[in-house]
């Protein structure tokens, strides 16, 4: 039987992003821009993914008697075996998930997804899988693109996925003090839902805040995309309750601050599920603003645009930065405008008259009262203009937060027309982001162009730091015969060189598989060291999201 809350999801997402409805084709416009400048002979014929049921999924590898412990413990209809539930868990949303489960591959499914109503009934899981044998993946929205919530099943009997969306509540506001207690359950819309009508916002908006959940922020230390005004969730986030399988651990405080040893709240945060499940977190949350206002700029060049986010960072008045601040370089800046329609194509040709003739467009918005942000917009306007900067007016930062959710599903439209496309990120100091940014760049067209292809890539700047600033790449080339291969090249190249630049191998897409072997160049072998022995503390038998986060031995690597 499938279940209700499944049901609700929809069986036509396996294979790709939230809701198809929202999906939209590629314009005419677009298909052409994509032929000319991957070197494609069409982009016309499409290639749908395989039905849900047509998946080949693998047999179930766990006892009926387990299985009725399960049933005993959370209600036969909180327990499925079944086909569609079993492949709506079977990975995240990185391409080669995708690439898997359009092709019809879902052979490396879970062997039974449980839906937990509370702490309590986690307490029982945990308990079940440990006198079993059971590996334990934890499920949030599903939205990991660097393998973390992968179902491996590792020396164990079978991997049971555990899916927390019925741990969805809101379950303490405490206005006085500005902070929210929730179930790690509740995805992204239904917490500012939930806060709206107490006049609050937790203010973190990842692009896959429609998906993601809170238990999935805290886990992966992510960033929103207007975590410049309002902080990443690892400022947000006062304390943790997680289920581990050597018992419930609670950490994180109340006090305002404290000098009590280490944070082991940073334990937790980040850990991606390899440490136990977190149940419930209590965050930061801020009085919703009055007041919203949107503005760009254009820059000469990615460089000089760079340089004004620097100054906006140093020589600006403390609490100007804009909430959301974002970079493109002059590829993103380029098919912003060829794909825009009219209105961005006289906002190119007007930038020429204007001197920029290879642009580098950057998107403001300020939150506030009206009063406040018409100071810090002034103040900031002096050093933009400063850089050289041109002032557009609000509309592209209007048009990009009106779309701004929907980058996914145009990943699966370009996934459908025979397009890989693919992302990484990461985070640089000042004094190397120019570096970094070409070095990154040239090894991926490198990579992309290994077979004679057509390559695109386009990169900006996603969130500022008063130290540095984040790189986020996006690359585009026809999609080879077999595109798995094609990615682990791509993505191995993109990795070296960032790890090679002195940058963070993730600045908000978490370690996963995919960054596991390159954690070590980042934190060094005792780092390592450190948190296997956190892992062995917690989950000594290791049942928990065995493969993610913790570089494996060397000897499990050959």
């Amino acid at each position: 039987m499938v279940t209700n809350i499944t049901e609700e999801v929809g069986r036509s997402v396996w294979y790709g992003w939230g809701n198809p409805d929202r999906a939209r084709p590629l314009s005419p416009s677009a298909r052409k821009f994509l032929r000319r400048t991957l070197k494609l002979t069409s982009v016309d014929d499409a290639r749908p993914p395989v039905d849900w049921s047509g998946a080949r999924v693998g047999a179930v590898a766990i006892s009926d008697e387990v299985l009725s412990e399960l049933r005993t413990a959370l209600g036969a209809d909180h327990v499925s075996t079944e086909s569609v539930d079993r492949i709506l868990h079977c990975g995240g949303k990185s391409t080669p998930d995708l690439l898997r489960r359009r092709s019809g591959d879902a052979l490396y499914a879970p062997d039974v997804v449980v839906f937990p109503g509370n702490t309590q009934d986690v307490r029982e899981i945990l308990d079940i899988s440990l006198r079993r044998r059971l590996a334990v993946v934890p499920f949030g929205g599903g939205t990991s693109v660097v393998g973390g919530v992968e179902p491996v099943r590792g020396p164990f009997e079978a991997v049971v996925a555990l899916d927390l969306r019925r741990l969805n509540s809101l379950l303490h506001i405490d206005p006085l003090n500005r902070t929210a207690t929730f179930e790690a359950g509740i995805r992204g819309p239904a917490i500012e839902a939930a806060l709206e009508p107490h006049g609050f916002t937790l203010g973190h908006f990842p692009q896959s805040h429609q998906q993601a959940t809170l238990g999935g922020y805290v886990a992966t230390r992510s960033a929103g995309q207007a975590s410049t005004g309002y902080g990443r969730s690892d400022d947000l986030v006062k304390s943790v309750h997680v289920e581990t399988p050597a018992g419930p651990l609670d950490v994180g405080s109340s006090a305002p601050g404290t000098a009590a040893g280490p944070q082991l709240l940073d334990v937790v945060v980040g850990s991606e599920g390899t440490l136990g499940v977190i149940t419930t977190a209590t965050v930061k949350i801020t009085p919703k603003p009055d007041h919203k206002t949107y503005g760009a700029w254009s820059f000469p060049s990615f460089a000089a645009g760079a340089e004004a986010m620097r100054r906006l960072q140093h020589d600006g008045v403390r609490g100007d930065m804009p909430h959301v601040c974002r970079l493109s370089d002059t590829d993103e800046t380029a098919s912003t405008f060829k794909l825009g329609g009219w209105k961005t194509g006289a906002l190119s040709r007007y930038l020429a008259v204007r001197g920029q003739k290879t642009p580098s467009l950057a998107l403001f918005v300020w939150e506030g009262s009206a009063s406040e942000i018409a100071g810090r917009k002034r103040r900031s306007a002096r050093i933009l203009r400063e850089s050289r900067g041109i002032r557009l007016g609000p509309m592209p930062a209007l048009a990009w937060e009106h779309g701004r959710f929907s980058g996914p599903y145009l990943r699966d439209e370009l996934l459908t027309r025979g397009i890989y496309v693919e992302t990484v990120e990461t985070a640089a100091t000042w004094s190397r982001a120019e570096q970094t940014y070409r070095s990154v760049r040239a090894a991926i067209l490198e990579a992309l162009r290994t077979n004679g292809g057509g390559a695109f890539v386009q990169t900006h700047i996603s969130h500022v730091y008063s130290d540095g600033v984040s790189l986020y790449f996006t690359f585009l080339a026809g999609l080879e015969d077999d595109g798995l291969a094609q990615n682990a090249r791509v993505k191995e190249v993109a990795s070296s060189a960032i790890v090679a630049a002195g940058a963070t191998i993730t600045h908000h897409h978490a370690i996963g598989m995919d960054h596991s072997p390159y954690l070590e160049a980042e934190i060094g072998g005792l780092g390592v060291k450190v948190l296997r022995g956190i892992k062995h503390t917690l989950d000594p038998d290791g049942i928990m999201n065995p493969g993610k986060l913790i570089p494996a031995h060397k000897e499990e690597q050959q």
